[in-house]
């Protein structure tokens, strides 16, 4: 389950308030929580948000 946390975090990577390594940082300290199906889903976005 996707928390708050993730959630917001997720809102900043879209929006760019976060460079790659600072986005990088705060998904290592809440990676280790989530699920297989929650981590693709993530990676999805990130890379959706800084191909461009």
């Amino acid at each position: 389950m996707i928390t708050r946390e993730v959630r917001e975090w997720i809102q900043k990577v879209e929006r760019r308030q976060y460079g790659y390594d600072d986005a990088m940082y705060e998904f290592s300290r809440f990676a280790p929580y989530l699920t297989r199906d929650e981590l693709k889903l993530i990676k999805t976005k990130l890379e959706e948000s800084y191909k461009r």
